[in-house]
């Protein structure tokens, strides 16, 4: 997919304009009393960089407490378990101390009970490469790397150009990307420069919702994922809800409410992932 830095709003495309505004008015009536997360518990840009780098297909089972929150499961647990192992461990989500880590420490970090995160292994590599690069072009630093981008999301410079090398940020649609300027912004890391280059982290979540609502039609993982990433720039477009504070409510309630906003395609599932896949 050609990078959006250039392009203007995307249009509803392969999502109906009648579905689109469905969805839309649907959304409105959620937003009016929806307050998206702050992200308080993400103590420093560096450990929002390194999390959201491995911030996919977890492999937990069960739901865990953490630290007196919970049960989480998921990406909530996965986070939480690893801010935990970063408080009794200062500087462990830093490119100085991840830069030769290894997939028995990944399991480490993240046991929790009887319970490991799926493949280590794949996780350590991921990590490496993105400390390596932060230290070679950036001082080994995620602060150095959102000065780089000067507030800007899209262009050759901005932030979603300067992450895309690293292989855990390689995804077109750029669903981690996405992620990890969200919890910049909301921390006060970030001052975004062009709003109107926000979108949705598409997702396992997202689609689903897609799908049901009757917004993307079933087909392919890329061509689901494409087709929920425009419908969903749309919805919010004619919801007057920014993309990212779409994405939390949408995640946060349709992951465990798949017909939060319509069900008139019925009972559908998304796609399986790519195998291998570390977009989400």
């Amino acid at each position: 997919m050609s990078d959006r830095g250039g392009r203007g709003p995307v249009p509803v495309g392969r999502a109906s304009a009648e579905a689109v505004e469905r969805v839309a008015e649907r959304v409105r009536a959620l937003a009016a009393s929806y307050e998206p997360p702050t992200f308080e518990h993400v103590p420093d840009a560096d450990s929002a960089l390194f999390l959201c780098a491995i911030d996919h297909r977890t492999g937990y089972r069960g739901a865990h407490d953490v630290a007196g929150q919970g049960p989480l499961t998921g990406s909530a647990l996965m986070w939480a378990v690893g801010l935990r192992a970063a408080e009794r461990e200062p500087g462990l989500l830093t490119a100085g101390s991840l830069l030769e880590i290894t997939g028995e420490r990944v399991a480490g970090i993240f046991r929790i009970g009887d319970e490991e995160i799926a493949e280590p292994e794949r996780r350590a590599a991921l990590w490496r490469d993105l400390a390596d690069g932060l230290e070679r072009e950036h001082g080994g630093e995620a602060d150095g790397l959102l000065a780089a981008a000067g507030g800007r999301l899209a262009g050759n410079a901005g932030l979603l150009a300067l992450l895309a090398p690293y292989e855990a940020y390689g995804d077109p649609l750029r669903k981690k990307s996405f992620l990890f300027a969200k919890i910049c912004a909301r921390r006060g890391w970030l001052e975004v420069r062009d709003p109107e280059r926000w979108e949705v982290c598409v997702d396992n979540v997202l689609m689903r919702l897609a799908l049901r609502s009757g917004l993307v039609a079933p087909g392919s993982v890329a061509d689901v994922r494409l087709g929920t990433l425009e419908a969903f720039n749309a919805v919010a477009a004619r919801a007057r809800v920014s993309p990212p504070v779409l994405d939390d409510l949408l995640w946060e309630r349709g992951r465990h409410d798949p017909d939060l906003v319509g069900t008139e395609a019925g009972d559908l599932r998304e796609p399986a992932r790519e195998p291998g896949s570390t977009w989400y």
